[in-house]
């Protein structure tokens, strides 16, 4: 007979290790390429050690004169606070009760709720990998009724729950579902009654306003600090940013590879861009020769640009190409994706007032790139 017992033991020894599987090497391509460690981690915070520039003990001189003066190569600690990424499932007890004497039944039931979790999960892991960290989906420019015009839409997508937030930081509304997106005009609808004063006011997922890790758009962004260091005063800090503004070429692409390699002596290995930026690039490659695929972890497949993978991810800012080397980054976590354990050690746990059983994953973890120098980007890029 099927339990909320029999369904903990099911979900600690058949679903974890199933679903961290998946969220962690099949949810995006660009997650899957970058290592997950647990070193670094000291308490709640990710504290790194960065080395930049070279040893300075090294010359040429003569047969009795003095030997080169040394000096160490720089030394800087990156610091981050681990971040909290969770995720929730939900069963009625109804339906537990249901499905009670049919195990097919409550697998089923269960296998459900995994899948939404998974889906839920890889959409918001992956917007997170191209965000600034501050959990911004986009900035309302026109309000009609419950439908609201945006900047863009892609960070969206029906039943997320949002909060709206003003310039000043103050909530406009809070928890409001996503209804409806339609991506070619950049509107939304949210339930409840239409936001007063919403133009101009921000949209964040729920709770998580400056509470996402540090993605691209931090560490490729013009922010004065980076992992609590100056840029001003860390220039290693700052990527190689080149501006296109029109068509793309080959030359461009290996210009900004070439940079990488020159100032920083670092070796692009993975190359991500919008949708219509590898349209671009496809066009610009299959005009003179035959273009090579690869197959990448977590099974997906890419095109190649001189040995590179090139994958389209819907979340990369639109004309823009990002020249990475994977190698520099990690996910640093206090644990894998773990489930929240009550008191009693028990899973699911019941909603106090509801009738409702959820459960809840867990991962504390923050996204570090020890050499932003060896990283590019192109922009205004046009797209295909």
């Amino acid at each position: 007979m099927v339990t909320t017992t029999s369904a903990d033991g099911v979900l600690r020894s058949y679903y974890l290790s199933a679903v961290a599987e998946q969220l962690n090497k099949e949810a995006n391509p660009l997650l899957a390429a970058i290592e997950q460690t647990s070193s670094d981690v000291w308490g709640k915070d990710v504290r790194k050690a960065a080395v930049y520039g070279v040893h300075g003990g090294v010359g040429a001189g003569t047969e009795e004169g003095d030997l080169p003066a040394t000096a160490g190569g720089g030394y800087a600690q990156l610091t981050a606070t681990l971040k909290n990424l969770y995720g929730r499932i939900e069963i009625s007890d109804k339906a537990v009760r249901a499905s009670r004497s049919d195990e097919g039944a409550f697998v089923d039931l269960l296998n459900t709720e995994m899948e939404q979790l998974i889906r839920s999960s890889s959409f918001n892991f992956g917007r997170m990998l191209f965000g600034d960290g501050s959990g911004k989906l986009g900035t309302v420019s026109a309000v009609s009724g419950t439908t609201y015009t945006l900047d863009s839409a892609k960070n969206f997508a029906v039943g997320m729950i949002v909060d709206v937030i003003e310039a000043d930081g103050d909530s406009a509304a809070a928890g409001r579902t996503v209804t409806g997106v339609d991506y070619a005009n950049k509107k939304i609808t949210l339930s409840g009654a239409s936001i007063t004063g919403a133009q101009n006011c921000s949209i964040y997922v729920q709770g998580s306003k400056d509470m996402e890790i540090t993605g691209l758009g931090a560490i490729f962004s013009d922010s004065e600090t980076l992992y609590g260091l100056a840029r001003a005063d860390h220039p290693w800090l700052k990527p190689v940013s080149v501006a296109v503004g029109g068509a793309l070429t080959e030359n461009a692409v290996q210009k900004a590879i070439d940079l990488v390699e020159e100032s920083a002596g670092s070796r692009v290995n993975f190359i991500v861009c919008s949708w219509g930026v590898r349209r671009a690039l496809f066009k610009v490659l299959s005009a003179y020769r035959q273009i090579d695929t690869v197959e990448l972890a977590g099974g997906a497949k890419a095109i190649t640009f001189n040995g590179i993978p090139v994958v389209a991810d819907r979340f990369c800012p639109a004309g823009t190409m990002y020249l990475l080397n994977t190698d520099d980054f990690k996910l640093h976590q206090l644990c894998d994706w773990q489930w929240l354990e009550g008191e009693n050690g028990r899973i699911l746990a019941q909603v106090p007032g509801k009738a409702v059983y959820t459960a809840t994953l867990v991962k504390y973890a923050e996204l570090l790139c020890s050499r932003p120098c060896g990283q590019a980007v192109l922009t205004g890029i046009t797209e295909e």
